[in-house]
């Protein structure tokens, strides 16, 4: 929700900032989209504790548009990432999955036409992450399964121009602080788990 975070829990996670506890009827995704432009409240990480957190997120989905995608975290052949520079931020390579394709294969083809490698491995899925937008006046939750993949030796990379992508770049561990200072928080979450 742009830079704002919603975190169902069924505990209480230590070390968050700008925390709001929230009960059960202030879930409304769009509200808290809304909320979260609010420059007073952009950066806020709104907390749900529930003992069944299972059931309140299958609930959630089942009020919101989802929109399928699939990417990847890239390593090549020096142990550097893959980024892209997408819309002023930093970013990893996605897209939406297409009618009747695999999200495995989704994430495979993505990360080769964003940035114009062929990946050489594709391992086990990385996770699942979710964020909201608005697509043609309607709200939506982008559901993104992230793989792990790997590449030979470091290939030339080509940012794919057409889909607003400026740069893609091979950064080691020691240079994601570039990323951490210029993205979104679902991908600083992840960059965190890269170390």
């Amino acid at each position: 929700m742009n830079e704002s975070q919603l975190i169902l829990a069924d505990f209480v996670p230590k070390k968050l900032s700008l925390v709001q506890t929230i009960g059960l009827q202030d879930i409304d995704l769009e509200k808290l989209f809304q909320a979260s432009k609010n420059k007073a409240t952009k950066d806020i990480t709104y907390l749900y504790v529930h003992p069944d957190v299972e059931k309140v997120f299958k609930a959630i989905l089942q009020k919101v548009t989802i929109i399928k995608a699939a990417g990847g975290i890239v390593k090549n052949g020096d142990g550097a990432y893959l980024f892209i520079h997408r819309l002023g931020k930093w970013d990893l390579p996605k897209g939406k999955v297409e009618d009747n394709e695999k999200m495995r294969d989704a994430a495979l083809r993505e990360v080769e036409e964003e940035c114009g490698i062929r990946v050489n491995y594709l391992g086990e899925k990385f996770q699942t992450t979710y964020h909201t937008y608005v697509m043609r006046g309607k709200f939506v939750l982008k559901q993104t399964n992230w793989y792990e993949m790997g590449v030979n030796k470091c290939p030339k990379l080509i940012p794919q121009e057409e889909e607003d992508i400026t740069d893609a770049r091979w950064l080691s561990s020691e240079e994601l602080g570039i990323v951490k200072e210029n993205t979104y928080p679902m991908i600083s979450q992840i960059v965190k788990q890269l170390k």
